[in-house]
């Protein structure tokens, strides 16, 4: 699959959350798009992920970062699980959009040991989730991180090697801040965070 690079500009993209409403990439009213490619709409490891973030969306807004998330599920499948998120969520079952971007699917990213603390606290927490992909397109799904400016620049991205290995919020907002500093964002300088394997 082509994977994307910091540098390359992405072609506009018109969506529709699950509320159907219309988003927009790039989106010129907002400093970046944190673009995340998750898996499907039970996962624990997503969720759990997805939570922390709405526990620091003030943070995230404040350093002009509008969330995008995608998961390879149905939208109903998703509304019970992203449907009160404060982001906007977008329905991809067929993949359409994971395989433009270069996402792909792991058995051993899915069996990796470093899963094991974010599954059992996904699975325990507040927001319990369970490991049934209800029918959708699977389990083996990897994790995917794209900083995108308002011009569609790709500024910084990361492919996850296992279900897991996803941006902090911390990393995220480093990130946001790096770019803020640069000289204008089309000069800013490029970088990729390296899957931890």
């Amino acid at each position: 699959m082509n994977r994307l690079t910091p540098g390359r500009r992405l072609a506009p993209l018109q969506l529709k959350n699950l509320q159907g409403a219309s988003v927009v990439l790039p989106d010129p009213s907002v400093a970046f798009i944190h673009l995340q490619f998750r898996r499907f709409a039970g996962c624990p490891i997503c969720n759990l992920h997805l939570r922390q973030m709405v526990e620091r969306v003030g943070e995230l807004r404040a350093a002009g970062i509008k969330e995008v998330v995608f998961f390879h599920s149905s939208a109903e499948a998703m509304r019970p699980y992203q449907g009160d998120l404060p982001f906007d969520c977008i329905a991809d079952p067929g993949k359409v959009y994971y395989k433009r971007f270069g996402i792909e699917s792991s058995w051993w990213g899915m069996l990796h040991p470093k899963n094991l603390p974010a599954v059992l606290k996904g699975m325990t927490g507040p927001f319990p989730t369970h490991l049934s992909a209800g029918g959708e397109a699977g389990h083996a799904g990897m994790p995917a991180d794209f900083l995108i400016d308002r011009m569609g620049v790709v500024q910084a991205c990361h492919y996850g090697s296992y279900a897991d290995d996803q941006w902090s919020v911390d990393h995220l907002l480093d990130l946001a801040e790096q770019a803020h500093l640069a000289d204008g964002l089309d000069d800013a300088p490029q970088w990729v965070s390296r899957a931890t394997r």
